[in-house]
């Protein structure tokens, strides 16, 4: 049997296996272990022992781990805000009847009790994408319904009194050019924001679109300078007056960003379209402006601005007097709205910003009250916090 046995393992097989076949083989024909069947056969060495289980590793990884944001904090103080910022997310927005996917940055926050020492970080990125997975494959929020719901959830599993959610993102929106009619692609942003308390949830909905301004001090500057001039040239005022309705006026340009916000109280169930707020905010200014433009189209867009010049200040209270306009009193008396424009000067080195923020119905008294100046005017973070 031996004989058959070492025939199986000569052709080819390596010195370590050989002796590996060789020690099976003493096992076999000499269980009782005593000594070497031939000279040739070495004696089988003793198997070692089994590694004693490495009890700290393994222990530490089984063992149920510290739950180290709900311990007491050394200084016992709450805290307002604590989360997390630009957290970039694709989502699926509803905007104007159509959904589209747009890139989108995310700011969350949770208070955090005095007793707690920190918040679970990851439990906002984890509620942010499931979030994110509803709106995909359910339905598709707007932006401040979608920030509204994270909200809630983030109060919820946090275990905070309050959280509070912003979304910004950049959608698209396709007009025509004014004469031409060309299609042209523009791209907006749309803002989202909501605070979740024991209240309800507050939302925030906004834009922010771009245009033209034309200054109106520069152009009647160079209207009295072109009037001086005419009339040394005998021209008679009818003439004058004729020639400036038919011929605008010079002035020096801005490229202004007008950003407008409106905020819906708890109680209000109906929705803000964010078409809406673009054309308040693009009409503020002295004209639109286009990506893709022909000629027609340009000269269109430069004789509207300067027939329009604005100041910043200007736009700022054509924004909040179109909100009135558009939504009255239908908001609630606790509604809000934030109205910013900043323009790019053209010939200083600086820029210009002008704001208007406040409760809707404070805004309305001094409109129909002639200039009635409110007493405060309330800001966003004090609406955000219902103070």
């Amino acid at each position: 049997m031996r004989a058959a046995l070492r025939v199986l393992w000569i052709g080819g097989a390596s010195r370590v296996m050989q002796a590996a076949f060789r020690t099976a083989i003493v096992g076999v024909m000499n269980p009782s272990g005593e000594g070497p069947t031939t000279a040739t056969d070495s004696p089988a060495a003793p198997a070692p022992a089994a590694p004693a289980p490495a009890t700290g590793a393994h222990e530490a990884a089984i063992a149920p781990r510290r739950d180290v944001q709900a311990e007491r904090p050394r200084v016992m103080a709450t805290l307002s805000r604590v989360g997390v910022t630009n957290v970039e997310k694709v989502v699926r927005v509803a905007a104007n009847g159509h959904e589209n996917l747009f890139h989108a940055k995310l700011n969350c926050f949770v208070d955090l009790a005095a007793a707690q020492k920190g918040v679970h970080m990851s439990r906002f990125e984890e509620i942010v994408n499931e979030a994110i997975d509803e709106v995909v494959l359910r339905e598709a929020f707007r932006a401040e319904v979608l920030a509204g719901h994270i909200a809630e959830l983030v109060r919820e599993r946090q275990g905070g009194a309050r959280a509070e959610v912003s979304i910004e993102a950049r959608y698209p929106e396709h007009k025509p050019a004014p004469v031409s009619g060309a299609r042209t692609q523009e791209i907006y942003t749309m803002f989202g924001t909501a605070v979740a308390s024991g209240a309800g949830t507050r939302r925030l909905v906004g834009v922010r679109a771009q245009g033209m301004t034309a200054c109106p001090c520069a152009q009647e500057l160079v209207a009295e300078r072109s009037h001086a001039r005419l009339t040394e040239r005998g021209y008679s005022e009818q003439q004058i007056a004729e020639i400036f309705d038919s011929v605008p006026i010079a002035t020096h340009n801005q490229r202004g960003m007008a950003t407008l916000h409106v905020g819906c109280p708890e109680a209000y169930a109906g929705d803000i379209e964010a078409e809406t707020l673009l054309k308040i905010a693009e009409a503020s200014m002295s004209s639109e402006i286009y990506e893709l433009m022909k000629r027609a189209d340009e000269v269109e867009v430069v004789e509207k601005a300067h027939r329009r010049p604005r100041f910043v200040e200007d736009c700022v209270r054509e924004m909040i007097a179109g909100v009135i306009a558009e939504y009255g009193d239908s908001l609630g008396t606790d509604a809000f709205v934030f109205a910013r424009q900043e323009n790019l000067e053209t010939i200083h080195q600086h820029n210009v910003v002008a704001e208007r923020y406040g409760l809707i119905t404070e805004i309305a008294r001094e409109l129909a009250e002639d200039g009635a100046e409110s007493a405060r005017h309330v800001t966003t973070r004090e609406w955000l916090e219902q103070r």
